[in-house]
Order: structure tokens, then C-alpha cells, then sequence
């Protein structure tokens, strides 16, 4: 019996929040300031991990914004969003970090950030956080 707990008390190790990448962020000149353009970005490959287990958790994160002056450069997003992957972080917290990462890059009129988690445990979890400015 004592090794059959033991089974299930497994915990992988996980990276701090220090592992999200911010630093790979960049951005563009946006060309049409002013012009009421809507952006979105679907990811439907993002990971991260709880942070009690280690187990992965899987989404699709759809960003959604009105630039002000800059747009986001696409490479650096993927490999930023990519950072997370062995991140422990709360599916909760993952939306309002993206969004808070973006909005101190961007500087948008508006920006929503939601996270469509696949089911664990029988539960999925739809999360989204906005930013106007």
C-alpha cells in the first residue's frame, strides 16, 4: 500500500515565472494609427503546467487588440508564448499575465487575452481578462 501512495504523490519539477521569456518580445510600427483595426492571434498549441503537479495543461490562447502605435512581431510572440511551457502557473493567471506583458509592449487602445483549456479532471476552463485604455 505504502508504495501505491507513493505512485501518486509524483510531482515533476516546474519553472518559476522568471522562465517567461518577455525579454524575446518585439514590436512594429503600426501604419494605420487611429483606424479602429482589430487584431487576433490564435495559439491553439499553448502549454503550461499546474503548479502543484507539473502536468501539463493544454489551450488555445486567442489575443485580440486594437493597436494604438505598434503591433506585435509574430516570431517573438510564439517564442514568448513558448516560454511558458514549463512554467507552474495558475490557468487564471496565465491570461492576465499575457495581458499584462502585451499591454507594457504595446500600448493598444484595447487588448483581450482569453485561454480555452482543455478539459482535466472532467472540468474545462474558459479564462479571459481585457485591458482598455
Amino acid at each position: 500500500m505504502g508504495q501505491d501512495n507513493e505512485k501518486y504523490s509524483l510531482r515533476w519539477d516546474v519553472d518559476t515565472y522568471e522562465s517567461i521569456r518577455t525579454d524575446l518580445l518585439e514590436s512594429l510600427p503600426f501604419e494605420y494609427p487611429g483606424s479602429a483595426t482589430e487584431v487576433t492571434y490564435t495559439y491553439p498549441e499553448f502549454t503550461s503546467v499546474c503548479p502543484w503537479t507539473g502536468l501539463p495543461d493544454f489551450g488555445t490562447l486567442t489575443i485580440t487588440y486594437t493597436p494604438r502605435e505598434k503591433l506585435v512581431e509574430l516570431k517573438s510572440l510564439k517564442y514568448y508564448l513558448n516560454s511558458f511551457r514549463n512554467v507552474g502557473i495558475l490557468q487564471e493567471h496565465v491570461v492576465n499575465r499575457v495581458k499584462e506583458d502585451l499591454v507594457k509592449l504595446l500600448q493598444p487602445v484595447s487588448l483581450t487575452v482569453t485561454a480555452e483549456f482543455n478539459p482535466r479532471g472532467g472540468i474545462g476552463t474558459l479564462v479571459r481578462a481585457d485591458y482598455q485604455s
